[in-house]
C-alpha cells in the first residue's frame, strides 16, 4: 500500500480527488452546465465549425472550468488541468487567427503553468498543504504593474500589426467589428495575461483584479461572436474570479507572509 501511495501518478489522482471534494455546490453546478454545453456542441458543432474543433472546445471548456475553480481556492491541483486547457485552446486560437492571445498561451501560460506548480508546492499553506500561501502588493507596486501592462500592450500592438498584418483578428470583419479596436483589445488581453500569470506564480492576490478585466472583455467578445461554449466558459471564469479575490484575500490576511 505504501508503494502505491508513493507513486507520483497515484498521489496526483488522490490530490485531484481531494480538490474536487473541496468544491462548493454552486461550483459543481456550474461545472455540470459547462459539461453539458461542451458535450452538445462537440456532438453538434455550430454551422461553419469543423467537427474536430467541437472536440477541442469540449476539452478546453471542461479543463478550463476545473482549473479556475481550483486556482480560486489557491489549490495547486489546478495546474494539471491548466496545462491541458492551454494546449487545446491554442489550437482554437490559431484556427481563428487570434494571434496575440495565441502567443500568450504558447510562450507565457504554458511554461508558467509548470513554474507556478513548482513554486506553489514550495510555499504551502500552513493549514492545508494543497493550498499556496497568498501575498499582496503595495500601492506603488500596483502602479508599476499597471504601467508595465500599458507598455506591453503598445509594444504588442505594433509588433503584431507588422508581423501578422490582416490575418490578426481576421474574424472581426465577419461580424462587422472594428478590426483596429479588436486588435487593441487582443493586445491588452495579451499584456494583462502576462502580468497576471506572473502574479499568480508569485502568489499575489492582485492577479484576480486583472483576471476580472480580461474575463469581462472575453465575455463581451464571445457574446458578439456567438460562441456558446466560450461564452459559458468565460462567464464562469468571471464569476470564479470574484470568488477568487475573496479566497485569496482571506489567505493573505491569515498568512501575512513575504515568502
Amino acid at each position: 500500500m505504501t508503494a502505491i501511495h508513493n507513486n507520483p501518478i497515484v498521489l496526483l489522482m488522490i490530490n485531484i480527488g481531494k480538490a474536487f471534494k473541496s468544491l462548493k455546490w454552486y461550483e459543481i453546478f456550474m461545472c455540470v452546465i459547462m459539461f453539458g454545453i461542451s458535450v452538445f456542441y462537440a456532438i453538434k458543432p455550430q454551422e461553419g465549425t469543423p467537427g474536430w474543433l467541437g472536440i477541442i472546445n469540449f476539452a478546453s471548456g471542461l479543463c478550463g472550468i476545473v482549473c479556475v475553480f481550483f486556482c480560486a481556492k489557491a489549490n495547486r491541483m489546478n495546474f494539471p488541468f491548466a496545462v491541458v486547457n492551454t494546449t487545446v485552446f491554442m489550437i482554437y486560437l490559431a484556427y481563428f487567427g487570434i494571434w496575440a492571445t495565441f502567443w500568450l498561451e504558447a510562450i507565457v501560460y504554458f511554461p508558467m503553468n509548470i513554474i507556478s506548480w513548482i513554486n506553489w508546492y514550495k510555499h504551502k499553506d500552513n493549514d492545508d498543504k494543497l493550498l499556496a500561501k497568498s501575498k499582496k502588493l503595495t500601492w506603488w507596486q500596483n502602479i508599476i504593474v499597471t504601467l508595465i501592462i500599458i507598455g506591453i500592450a503598445i509594444l504588442t500592438h505594433f509588433t503584431l500589426s507588422a508581423l501578422a498584418g490582416d490575418t490578426w483578428m481576421k474574424f472581426a470583419t465577419k461580424f462587422g467589428w472594428s478590426m483596429i479596436f479588436m486588435q487593441w483589445l487582443d493586445a491588452f488581453i495579451f499584456a494583462i495575461g502576462i502580468i497576471a500569470v506572473f502574479l499568480e506564480a508569485l502568489r499575489y492576490k492582485e492577479q484576480y483584479f486583472w483576471w476580472i478585466i480580461t474575463d469581462v472583455i472575453a465575455v463581451s467578445q464571445y457574446v458578439i461572436k456567438g460562441d456558446p461554449v466560450y461564452i459559458t466558459k468565460k462567464a464562469i471564469y468571471l464569476i470564479e474570479a470574484v470568488i477568487g479575490i475573496c479566497n485569496w484575500n482571506q489567505l493573505a490576511k491569515k498568512n501575512k507572509t513575504n515568502e
